[in-house]
């Protein structure tokens, strides 16, 4: 039953499965009235497998972890009207043979696309690709990591007869129904957005088998009811499986709080993704040089954005310094970073030497001897160098945007894990002269919960789900702080960038 707004007066609910690159979790969501609540079932670590000189995702795994999940909630006696899953973009699991899995897939920051990627670049050419696709060049992209399994495991491909995005293989775990969401298929360099399916003059090029690419399907599918497996393994009762977005960013960008036109979004966690939602592409030559892309949104909407490395930067640092036997949480780093001088080392957080290193403090180490600068010593001058770094990308990227777009940016929405960070949120206001608005931090799973209320009609459309997110969940407010040292801050920084 709904009220005349179209407001559910019944509380339903929805499970979200959100996957990021450190972490998974199972969340329930309860709608009544307009407003949300979230509550976290069950968390669990995430992280990439080395086997055999290679990078892998524990895909099983992860669904194993998902379906105790379900067991928790069945053991509470909750029954879900949805369920969806959302994971990160680009990554993808091999079928086939009438088996559910050839090989454990890779892992995005796997080296093995290293020489495809050139190769593509050179053979198919740069125009071409972006003209098919509108998507930024990055090594990590599906499409290079279909070349080298055709030029590294070609019996592999021999036996493949379908390939799944993760969040969309998991939806099919629990589904049955092998389908893939439009706003993770926009991830893989393969997927023409004015087309609206995938690029067969890109699979053709990369000798791909165009029957193994699945059927794509609007954000917001049911896709069909768990199934009685996984019914009878956690003893949750059948709930409908949804196409949600199923790319993490496209249920978090969803979920932005925002009105009218005059607003960009960052989601900001391990990448750090900034751009605009647009009503339809825009592939142009300038926005293919500046290296902006084109990812589908829900309702039709086009992601346009800039997808660069975020708090990756931090949380590797973290992560060498415990093996190290130095154990700091974020809210320290953030407090030592507070009180430590301002702009002392800067760093392109793009170059290259950030991808994948294997020590990267002693990366940016050698990034500021290579630039001339003084190093960072201490953790908190190493956070404060990253996230000062970070938020004058942040402004250099929303300059772009308005060029690009010919909008005018007013407002900043920082949602999801960095926008607890009140001292990045600080310099993100600082180095872009706009108003930033944070939060939701769980806006991942906010959008994946209310984009299964849209499917089911519980909800209208993309505008009254941000208005269910504006009544639920509160907001913070920084303003910008200019000062003569940021100014001369934002000069060096774009000499860096010009270095690159």
């Amino acid at each position: 039953m709904l009220r005349p707004h179209g407001f559910s007066i019944m509380t339903k609910h929805y499970i979200a499965c959100d996957l990021g690159a450190e972490s998974g979790r199972v969340m329930l969501g309860r709608l009544a009235d307009g407003k949300l609540t979230l509550e976290e079932v069950h968390r669990f670590p995430n992280h990439a497998i080395r086997v055999a000189n290679s990078m892998r995702w524990n895909v099983l795994g992860i669904f194993e972890h998902l379906k105790e999940g379900l067991r928790i909630l069945a053991q509470r006696g909750i029954s879900a009207a949805g369920l969806s899953v959302d994971s990160w973009g680009v990554d993808y699991v091999w079928m086939g043979a009438g088996q559910p899995m050839l090989g454990v897939p890779h892992h995005y920051r796997d080296p093995r696309t290293t020489a495809p990627y050139q190769n593509a670049l050179e053979n198919i050419g740069r125009e071409t690709i972006f003209g098919e696709t509108g998507i930024q060049f990055m090594q990590l992209n599906t499409m290079y990591q279909m070349l080298a399994d055709v030029e590294q495991c070609p019996e592999l491909i021999k036996l493949a007869d379908r390939f799944l995005t993760i969040a969309d293989y998991l939806n099919y775990l629990f589904s049955g129904v092998a389908k893939c969401e439009v706003s993770l298929a926009s991830t893989t360099q393969l997927y023409n957005p004015v087309a609206g399916n995938w690029s067969d003059k890109l699979i053709e090029a990369c000798g791909l088998p165009r029957d193994a690419f699945p059927e794509i399907v609007a954000s917001g599918t049911v896709l069909g009811s768990l199934t009685e497996e996984v019914q009878a393994e956690t003893k949750l009762a059948a709930a409908q499986v949804i196409a949600t977005c199923s790319h993490d960013t496209g249920a978090a960008v969803a979920a932005v709080p925002g009105e009218g036109e005059e607003w960009a979004y960052l989601s900001s966690g391990t990448w750090s993704l900034i751009g605009v939602e647009l009503p339809e592409p825009l592939i142009s030559e300038k926005a293919r040089t500046e290296n902006f892309t084109n990812e589908a949104g829900f309702g039709g909407t086009t992601r346009f954005l800039k997808n660069i490395i975020g708090l990756w930067l931090l949380q590797e640092c973290r992560r060498s310094w415990e093996r190290d036997g130095v154990c700091h949480d974020y809210a320290e780093l953030n407090q030592m970073a507070e009180a430590s001088e301002p702009f002392r080392s800067l760093v392109n957080p793009n170059d290259n030497r950030f991808l994948q290193p294997p020590d990267m403090p002693a990366a940016i180490v050698d990034y500021c001897h290579s630039t001339s600068q003084p190093v960072p010593e201490t953790p908190g001058q190493f956070t404060r160098c990253i996230l000062e770094s970070l938020s004058l990308l942040y402004g250099k990227s929303l300059g772009i945007l308005e060029e690009l777009t010919g909008r005018t940016i007013r407002q900043l929405h920082i949602v999801g894990g960095g926008s607890q960070s009140t001292l990045l949120n600080q310099f993100a206001a600082n180095a872009t002269g706009r108003t930033v608005v944070a939060g939701p931090v769980e806006a991942t799973a906010i959008g994946n919960v209310l984009i299964q209320a849209i499917a089911l009609g519980d909800i209208r459309d993309l505008v009254e789900l941000r208005q269910v997110v504006r009544n639920s969940l509160p907001v913070e407010y920084y303003h910008p702080q200019p000062s003569p040292e940021l100014q001369s801050a934002i000069e060096r920084f774009s000499d860096l960038r010009a270095r690159r």
